[in-house]
């Protein structure tokens, strides 16, 4: 597998070398739905000019990135469009481990319920097979380096790039079983770009599910670990902020990066929900609906933790995509990242209702944003409605892929339990209906 995988990291890395030299590049680093305030190289580069001439980044409404990545391309500028084709391939590289060792894992599961008589006599044809297992981790890899949303993104050198990278070391350090590991690269996501921290109860409940710990609060293993994971992620995170504070001298950063993620003050058009409905609200009312706009990314972390507690992997991936779709600032670099995992759920294919039509609304939106953006900024002859309409669509399909994937999850889990052709007490065919 490892000549595959290299092939695809080839073939990737020479499709963003060629648009690197190409007269695109210019146009895509400036499209809205490629970049955002918070990860535009555009703004990077003011930083590091304003760091250059002993001036605070943050001293003005500019530059809205973490201390560590100006002072890492302050460094590393000249060499800017090889540290993101190779961030790019670690990312791949990472995803592809983490699944290959995931699905090692999830195969010694099914066999030991298998043994254990846990699954229904009529369920076994959705048990999963190495055969169709084995090309998962290349499929996943593929999705990931050939995506054109992550392509886009390395062009336009979109720091979302690195928040991929860090989340994909994160999930490939907690699949291996290392809580230091994990909760170091979930600090650095949570550090970067706040959101992440919704991931911290499916890394605790896998490694709780490796150690074979039962997630009960009698349990004094569950507690031990709890405990040693929550300092280690909180101590990572505490020595990321201090170090930023020492390398600038200053707290500055703090409302520049965090204070702006949350309070949404740029309305910049992009692909989120936030811009436009906040461009047409009244000021006094902002607040209020700013923290209910916020409150969606972290609200259903917790009944989606008692609901998927069993199964921390497929949780991982959920808050993944609710977190690219309700953050107050998403690129479609945020999408590529849940949608390269997809291949890990291809066993879900036969439970899956509105795929066809989901997969058909993602193409047209995607071709559409730049159409109707020329038509409102340059053409003159839509407004901001045609173009927002666009991105409600957008996000509206990617409700529906989420909700989708969730559905047939829950639906392979009830089969596997209770048999896959379900019969009423007389005798025939049941419908099942998840509520």
């Amino acid at each position: 597998m490892a000549a595959p995988l290299v092939l695809v990291v080839l073939v990737a890395v020479t499709i963003r070398a060629v648009l690197f030299r190409s007269s695109l590049t210019a146009f895509i680093s400036e499209r809205v739905e490629v970049v955002s305030p918070l990860n535009s190289w555009k703004r990077v580069v003011e930083g590091m000019s304003l760091l250059d001439l002993d001036v605070s980044p943050y001293s003005g409404d500019l530059f809205h990135e973490t201390p560590l990545i100006i002072y890492l391309f302050h460094f590393l500028v000249d060499y800017s469009e090889i540290v993101f084709m190779l961030t790019d391939a670690l990312t791949a590289v990472a995803l592809y481990l983490a699944v290959q060792e995931y699905n090692k894992v999830l195969f010694k599961q099914q066999k030991l319920y298998l043994e254990l008589n846990k699954y229904a006599t009529g369920a076994h044809e959705l048990l999963r097979m190495p055969a169709e297992m084995y090309y998962i981790p290349l499929k996943v890899a593929l999705f990931y380096l050939l995506n054109p949303y992550t392509v886009l993104s390395c062009v336009a050198k979109s720091t979302c790039a690195i928040n991929n990278a860090i989340i994909a070391f994160f999930i490939l350090a907690t699949v291996k079983g290392s809580p230091l590991l994990s909760a170091v690269f979930l600090s650095l996501a949570t550090y970067k770009s706040l959101y992440p921290v919704t991931l911290f109860p499916a890394a605790l409940l896998y490694l709780l599910q490796r150690e074979f710990i039962p997630v009960k609060m009698s349990s004094s293993g569950f507690w031990i670990l709890t405990c040693q994971y929550s300092s280690l992620y909180l101590g990572s995170l505490a020595i990321l902020v201090c170090h930023s504070f020492f390398l600038l001298n200053s707290w500055d950063f703090v409302p520049s990066v965090y204070g702006f993620i949350l309070s949404v003050p740029d309305l910049t058009p992009n692909i989120g929900l936030f811009w436009y409905f906040f461009a047409e609200m009244f000021a006094h009312f902002s607040l209020f609906f700013v923290c209910v706009f916020q409150i969606n990314v972290f609200f259903y972390t917790v009944p989606l933790t008692i609901k998927l507690k069993d199964h921390p992997v497929f949780l991982m991936f959920i808050q993944i995509a609710i977190i690219c779709i309700f953050k107050s600032y998403p690129t479609v670099g945020d999408v590529a990242l849940y949608m390269a995992l997809l291949p890990m759920w291809s066993h879900l294919s036969r439970f899956l209702r509105n795929i066809f039509i989901v997969s058909c609304m993602l193409v047209v939106c995607s071709l559409l944003f730049p159409v109707l953006w020329h038509l409102w900024i340059y053409a003159g002859s839509a407004n901001s409605n045609f173009f927002y309409a666009i991105t409600l669509s957008f996000n509206v399909a990617q409700i529906l892929l989420v909700s989708d994937y969730f559905y047939a999850f829950l639906r392979r889990e009830y089969h596997l339990h209770h048999g896959l052709y379900l019969t009423k007490k007389d005798g025939t065919e049941a419908t099942l209906i998840l509520n």
